[in-house]
């Protein structure tokens, strides 16, 4: 192998990289020994602490804000189809320990040593997405491994984040192999679903939270349920097949509606459900003038803090929401409040629901808090692996 360029950190910029993060910052770069620019993007270098003591090997961007992410700590290591295979390899025995159907998140990014790539399985389809330009140089190979070890029927690559566009890339969706005719299925907690791995929002599906939808479902018997944010169905009909007596879906998106009526027809519990198409906001305060209240609420809201500039108004989005759902949920009701911004610590969004319930004259307790599944493992050196939130509440009149 031949040797690669070295990237110099300054002056004790290499103590978070030390303790594990996997994260090169622009600012933390000696740009007078190894400027930025002479690199393109996607390049392979060797990160290395201001006295030249190798730190590892990475791939590089120069227009990003984070220039750089450490692939492996083992500076005599190729990064090539072998190497990846491994890390693929490793990832796919922790899903096979975890689950007993090929329904889930194969790869997360960091947290399975493949930073910024992100792998979705629905059973013989793979959806794939490359979030920076270094993960996209190795698209070719992870897709040629992936081919090989799994078989699909196909491979989409679904690279269409916004991640992309700041780190200078194009935003695209292909089907790399094979081909995929209208909708696939997966199950999920024992429940078919429809999925749209070419048109859907993201990869298609949010895996994240099945463990949530599952307490959400033991919840949901006999009760009034509201399933705000509703994608394609992923709360509202598994509560539905749970036996919950009426279920409203409220989404923005027409083909989410669409397709969430479609999971409903596929579980024959169409005719418990409702599917909304509107603004929850809109929705929320005509609920409230209206007095309808329900038993069991869902709010998942999508990233409402995308970066720290919106954390203010993020913040202010998620009081907001919470407060006109606890205004339409009946007394000894349950809210499921989640958040997937990492922005949003746990206890703010505690402090929130806290709050609210003393503003609203709401007793509020916290009998289950939770966070992403074990298909979203969180790196211990790397705090933004972790980034969802679901605390269920039990809300009573004041004691």
């Amino acid at each position: 192998m031949n040797a690669l360029p070295p990237l110099r950190l300054r002056k004790n910029e290499e103590r978070r990289i030390r303790t594990g993060h996997l994260w090169v910052f622009s600012n933390e770069v000696d740009v007078d020994a190894t400027p930025l620019r002479n690199y393109a993007a996607g390049d392979l270098v060797q990160v290395e602490d201001h006295r030249q003591a190798p730190l590892g090997i990475a791939y590089v961007n120069p227009e990003s804000l984070i220039c750089a992410r450490i692939l492996t700590r083992d500076i005599k290591v190729e990064i090539g189809e072998s190497f990846l295979s491994r890390r693929l390899t490793r990832a796919l025995h922790l899903r096979e320990l975890l689950f007993d159907r090929p329904f889930y998140r194969l790869v997360y990014g960091e947290s399975d040593g493949l930073p910024g790539v992100v792998i979705d399985r629905f059973g013989d389809v793979l959806v794939a997405q490359a979030n920076t330009a270094g993960a996209e140089r190795l698209l070719e190979h992870i897709v040629s491994i992936l081919e090989k070890v799994l078989l699909p029927r196909a491979i989409v690559l679904k690279n269409v984040s916004s991640a992309r566009e700041l780190e200078g890339l194009d935003c695209y969706v292909r089907v790399v192999r094979g081909a995929v005719e209208g909708l696939t299925r997966i199950i999920e907690n024992d429940v078919p679903f429809w999925v749209d791995p070419v048109h859907g929002q993201k990869t298609g599906w949010f895996y994240d939270h099945r463990h949530n939808r599952h307490m959400a479902a033991k919840l949901a018997k006999c009760q009034r349920v509201l399933d705000l944010f509703s994608y394609t169905g992923a709360w509202g009909v598994q509560a539905a097949v749970a036996g919950a007596e009426q279920v409203d879906c409220v989404d923005g998106s027409a083909a989410a509606i669409d397709l969430a009526r479609e999971n409903a027809r596929l579980n024959t519990v169409n005719d418990r459900m409702r599917f909304i198409q509107a603004d929850v906001f809109e929705f929320l305060k005509h609920a409230r003038e209206d007095r309808r209240r329900y038993d069991l609420i869902v709010l998942d809201p999508p990233a409402l803090i995308k970066r720290k500039k919106d954390i203010k108004a993020g913040t202010e989005a998620y009081r907001r929401l919470n407060q006109l759902v606890l205004q339409a949920l009946n007394p000894g009701g349950v809210l499921i409040s989640a958040s997937c911004s990492y922005h949003l610590q746990r206890a703010v969004l505690h402090d929130i629901l806290r709050s609210l319930g003393r503003h609203l004259d709401r007793h509020l307790i916290f009998f289950w808090q939770t966070g992403q599944g074990p298909d979203h493992p969180v790196h211990p050196g790397i705090a933004e692996t972790e980034y969802l939130k679901a605390v269920f509440c039990h809300v009573t009149a004041p004691m």
